[in-house]
């Protein structure tokens, strides 16, 4: 701990002097971030470092195993982050990122025994749906850092779909005014893998490629058409 307030005694007397004129900027006009990033709470994914995002950037929200309940089952912190940030903020991009080697994954992966934190129990409940898509649909005999990896990509894909159901989220998704992004990010390996809403499977984000995206900025009202009139 010690340690850690030496670094805010150097934030006071050496970062902030050179910054101070983004930080003024910030105090007397707001925020307007660029996208809202929902995170795992694990130690060693920092979205601000992995996107090398300056104070104002990012609107963040960390929590154990990057989750997003649905809108009607629980009331909390997740939920009035993701309505503040598209009602308040405006932002147009909301990426729910997943890593390696996550902890509330592995909890799924292996069926652990949660009965002594049963309020972590409950809070996975939310990636149930990832657990069974996984031990329905993937070889049962790979090995255990496969099944981990698949089981943090597919959490990505379910709390994305949760997100839908949030009115602020589907609203501003039929007006084409909100995309959404699943990111994994590779501990060991330095890398961030994106969801391609159209193939659905993840690819590496490249400089020189296009962002793959989950669901991109587009229009979409299902009533928005021609239909046939109905018989008298």
């Amino acid at each position: 701990m010690n340690e850690l307030i030496g670094r805010v005694f150097s934030f006071e007397t050496k970062v902030f002097p050179n910054e101070s004129t983004l930080y003024n900027q910030l105090a007397s006009h707001g925020q307007s971030p660029k996208a809202l990033m929902i995170s795992c709470a694990d130690s060693r994914i920092v979205p601000e470092h992995i996107m090398q995002a300056a104070p104002g950037d990012l609107f963040v929200c960390r929590n154990a195993g990057n989750i997003v309940p649905p809108h009607a089952s629980q009331l909390g912190g997740v939920t009035a982050t993701v309505e503040y940030a598209v009602m308040v903020l405006g932002v147009r991009d909301i990426i729910v990122c997943g890593h390696s080697d996550c902890g509330a994954m592995k909890a799924l992966a292996t069926d652990a025994d949660l009965s002594a934190m049963p309020n972590v129990a409950a809070w996975l409940r939310h990636s149930h749906a990832a657990q069974q898509v996984c031990r329905e649909n993937y070889p049962a005999d790979l090995n255990g850092a496969d099944k981990l990896r698949n089981m943090a990509l597919e959490n990505v894909v379910v709390q994305l779909s949760h997100l839908r159901t949030h009115p602020s989220v589907a609203s501003g998704i039929a007006r084409g005014e909100i995309s959404l992004h699943g990111w994994y990010v590779d501990i060991h390996a330095g890398q961030v893998l994106g969801l391609d809403g159209e193939t659905g499977r993840f690819l590496p984000l490249r400089e020189d490629q296009p962002l793959p995206v989950a669901l991109p900025h587009a229009r979409r009202l299902a009533g928005d058409g021609q239909y046939a009139q109905a018989a008298e």
